[in-house]
C-alpha cells in the first residue's frame, strides 16, 4: 500500500511540475502578431548637383518596420500598415562636405549680404576643417509609416509564400548630421554637426516588395525632393532611390 501511494504521490508531483514547466514556457514566449522587417539597401541620386559624388556601399540605408495584416475576405490579398524607422546614409567620395553658404560669407560687421540665401552647398571639407580631412557623410533618420497592400500565393501559409506587395511611405526627418573624419596629432577625430542642413522635414515616396516567405527584394523610390526648395547643393532641386533586400520575421 505504501508502494502505491508513493507512486501516486511522485506521479502527482511530477504531473504538477510539468504543468508549471508548460505554463512557464508559454509564459515566456508570447505570440506576436504581425511581422518585424528589416531592410538593408542601398542608396542613388537621381538628377544629382556637381560635386555629388557618393560611394556605392558607404551610401546605404538601413530600415525597421513592424507591420500588421489584415487579410481581405478570404482572398489572397491583404492590407498591411505599419511604423517604423529609416537610418539614410550618404558618404562622399571626393572629401565634400555640405556646409550654409551664409556662414561662409564673413563682413567686418557681421552682417550679412542681400544676396545670400540659406543654402547648403557642397563645399571642400578641408576648408572647413584641418586639410586633412577627406571622409566626411550626410546622416538622415526618418520616422516612418509604411503601407502596403500584398499578395500571397498562399495566405494559409505565408512563410513559404511567394509574395508580392506594392505601397506608400511617408516619412518624418528626427535627427539629420554631417560627419567627418580626419586626423590629428596620430589620432583619428570625428565632427559631427548636428542640424537638418536643408533637408525636407517631411518626404514620401513609393516602393514594391518580391520574394519567397521572409526573404524579398525591394525598390523604394522618393518622390519627394531630398531638400527643401532651394535649400539643396547648387539650389538644385533632386530626388532618390534604394534598391535592397528585405527580411522578415511572422
Amino acid at each position: 500500500m505504501k508502494k502505491i501511494l508513493s507512486t501516486l504521490l511522485l506521479a502527482l508531483l511530477a504531473s504538477y511540475s510539468y504543468g508549471q514547466y508548460e505554463t512557464v514556457k508559454k509564459t515566456v514566449r508570447p505570440s506576436i502578431p504581425g511581422s518585424f522587417i528589416v531592410d538593408l539597401g542601398v542608396n542613388s541620386a537621381i538628377g544629382e548637383p556637381p560635386k555629388w559624388n557618393q560611394g556605392f556601399w558607404g551610401s546605404r540605408t538601413v530600415n525597421f518596420y513592424y507591420q500588421y495584416s489584415f487579410r481581405i475576405a478570404k482572398s489572397n490579398f491583404s492590407f498591411n500598415p505599419g511604423l517604423g524607422l529609416s537610418l539614410e546614409r550618404w558618404k562622399f567620395t571626393n572629401g565634400a562636405t555640405l556646409y550654409d553658404t551664409l556662414e561662409l560669407v564673413s563682413f567686418p560687421n557681421g552682417a550679412v549680404s542681400p544676396n545670400q540665401v540659406e543654402q547648403y552647398n557642397l563645399v571642400s571639407a578641408g576648408s572647413i576643417y584641418p586639410k586633412n580631412a577627406n571622409k566626411s557623410m550626410l546622416v538622415a533618420n526618418y520616422f516612418e509609416i509604411p503601407v502596403e497592400f500584398r499578395f500571397d500565393t498562399n495566405p494559409e501559409d505565408p512563410g513559404r509564400s511567394f509574395n508580392v506587395s506594392m505601397g506608400g511611405r511617408v516619412g518624418f526627418l528626427y535627427d539629420a548630421f554631417t560627419k567627418v573624419k580626419y586626423r590629428d596629432l596620430g589620432e583619428d577625430i570625428k565632427v559631427k554637426n548636428k542640424m537638418n542642413h536643408g533637408l525636407s522635414t517631411i518626404r514620401y515616396g513609393v516602393y514594391s516588395r518580391v520574394g519567397v516567405g521572409g526573404f524579398n527584394l525591394f525598390f523604394y523610390y522618393n518622390l519627394s525632393d531630398m531638400f527643401e526648395k532651394e535649400k539643396g547643393p547648387s539650389g538644385k532641386d533632386f530626388n532618390s532611390f534604394t534598391t535592397g533586400i528585405s527580411i522578415s520575421g511572422f
